[in-house]
């Protein structure tokens, strides 16, 4: 009965801690496709310090790769990459206007897996295995980094840390009764949230959608993110590609698309004429 009591306070106390460390925010602005789902963040990680990690995550990895003779070759696959990824970006203020201060960097990692992210504050990166095996047309390229984009726009992986706190304030309850420090210690960090956690299907959605948006106000036929994802899911035959991981894809998915991609539609074909 005094284990149950014990519980049942520090169940109070750490519910109350971490109610008072959420804030219900919107990071982006909804545009044509209409995103405008009110997130929860843990006031324990700001936006800033997020973003600092990522750049020192960030940093870490262009050195790993420099190393190898592996960062920004072929030239012409990263010359390709950057131009398309800085029509994106010019476009991200329809979101989030504070995100044309963030600062940008693009860069392409010589490796056989089919990936791209983009990090919190900005932060590309494109694998070559990506354009050698999807054979990926421009406005595909754009819907991939389009969506790697609204990723940051949209916060979701400091999101995802937060939903991983609220968590760990459950196992720090247990921990704390049973004296197990490896409870305590089960925990993510943003190298989990970024390349092995998978997204929701309400972050894909977001996503998927500004995405589209950002691509056809960059000039790029929005409609070509059905056949970009419909080539991810064809590839590596019985695997799939490492995207695909952390992306996941179903016949919804591809419905939602052409519905999202009807919408933006007419702002491709304004800038085509």
């Amino acid at each position: 009965m005094n284990m149950i009591r014990t519980i049942r306070g520090l169940s109070a106390i750490g519910l109350a801690a971490l109610l008072a460390a959420c804030a219900q925010v919107q990071t982006t602005q909804s545009g044509l496709v209409g995103v405008n789902r009110t997130q929860t963040m843990s006031t324990l990680v700001s936006e800033a310090e997020l973003n600092q990690q990522a750049a020192t995550e960030y940093r870490q990895i262009l050195a790993q790769a420099k190393a190898k003779g592996a960062l920004d070759t072929p030239a012409a696959q990263t010359q390709r990459v950057q131009a398309i990824a800085r029509k994106l970006i010019a476009q991200a203020g329809v979101f989030r206007p504070d995100a044309r201060n963030w600062a940008w960097e693009i860069h392409l990692l010589k490796s056989d897996e089919v990936n791209a992210w983009c990090m919190p504050g900005g932060k590309i990166a494109v694998y070559t295995g990506l354009l050698d095996k999807i054979q990926p047309t421009d406005a595909e390229l754009a819907a991939v980094l389009g969506h790697e984009i609204s990723h940051a726009l949209r916060e979701h992986a400091r999101e995802q840390v937060s939903r991983q706190m609220a968590a760990n304030v459950g196992l720090s309850i247990l921990s704390a009764v049973t004296g197990n420090q490896a409870v305590a210690d089960l925990g993510s960090s943003l190298t989990q949230v970024m390349f092995t956690l998978p997204n929701s299907r309400s972050n894909e959605t977001e996503a998927d959608r500004m995405g589209v948006e950002l691509a056809a106000r960059a000039g790029y036929d929005p409609r070509a993110a059905i056949t970009l994802w419909q080539k991810m899911e064809r590839a590596g035959g019985g695997g799939q590609p490492e995207i695909l991981s952390t992306h996941p894809s179903s016949q919804s998915r591809i419905a939602d698309l052409k519905q999202a991609s009807e919408i933006v539609l007419p702002l491709y074909q304004g800038k085509k004429g």
